[in-house]
């Protein structure tokens, strides 16, 4: 057996252990490194027992970095696919934010908008492709606008339930200080919703980052979907589509810390508790 496994889960006790007394900032990055490092070790542990040919070792997935760095390719398919989402993910942003407003605000329209969004946010994203493709053609198109489609639905949702789900003690205070109106909504509705609003954008987008991957997988000539579909197809070199996904895991915790920066704006940084 490989001794690689036993030495990453001692990296990952001592990455715990000395993780634990150090300063909380330090305390962020050494305790996940320490779980993900117990992840490394079970995932030697099993190929060393299984003894699997096929799938890669850590080691090999990280010789596999090489040659995605020779190929010249990476950084445009990493470009490509955060170009499509970033567009995909602000148009639906632009749009599921106000509509979402409007129904959680309007009962009327509530009652109009609600039973569509409801009727059409089962579809899977995933189901678009064939239609993007006639619609849009195979690029860029096609992917902005099922991002738009996957991020769309949970903004509005998100937006509308933190509308409707304010209390009508705040509201009935606002009304008896004098507020009505555009202005009990500007000034109590929107700011009380905002927790709910950031955290139905943290939802949007990793279904968007997930679904612009399965969508290149199928019909995209460029992105990180389209590279782990090439790497399966060359010869089956899956230490490849490996590297790639933890590089999809990656870009993916970082999109989600530029979208939590938001909660550190004053307007709504009442709404988080600090634990």
């Amino acid at each position: 057996m490989s001794p690689a496994a036993p030495i990453a889960l001692l990296v990952a006790v001592v990455l715990l252990v000395v993780g634990r007394r150090c300063p909380e900032r330090l305390q962020k990055l050494m305790l996940p490194l320490g779980v993900a490092t117990i992840g490394v070790a079970l995932w030697q542990f099993a190929c060393d027992v299984y003894g699997a040919t096929i799938f890669p070792t850590p080691g090999d997935t990280l010789l596999a970095y090489a040659d995605l760095l020779k190929s010249d390719r990476l950084m445009g398919d990493i470009v490509a696919s955060l170009f499509r989402v970033t567009w995909g993910f602000l148009l639906g942003s632009a749009t599921g934010i106000p509509v979402g407003l409007l129904a959680g605000w309007s009962l009327r329209g509530f009652w109009a908008l609600n039973p569509i969004i409801q009727g059409l946010r089962p579809i899977s994203p995933i189901a678009w492709i064939p239609i993007a493709i006639l619609w849009f053609g195979i690029g860029d198109g096609a992917g902005v606008f099922l991002i738009f489609l996957s991020s769309f639905f949970p903004i509005a949702v998100g937006t509308m339930a933190g509308v409707r789900n304010i209390s009508l003690v705040h509201q009935r205070s606002a009304q008896n200080f004098g507020l009505h109106g555009i202005e009990l909504f500007r000034r109590v509705v929107l700011p009380a919703a905002m927790p709910q609003i950031i955290t139905a954008l943290r939802i949007a987008m990793g279904v968007a980052w997930l679904v612009i991957v399965a969508a290149e997988m199928v019909g995209m000539e460029s992105g990180l979907g389209y590279l782990i579909n090439d790497a399966r197809n060359m010869g089956g070199r899956y230490d490849l589509v490996v590297a790639t996904m933890i590089i999809i895991g990656l870009i993916g915790i970082v999109l989600d810390l530029l979208v939590r920066q938001l909660e550190r704006f004053d307007e709504v940084r009442w709404g988080y508790t600090k634990r």
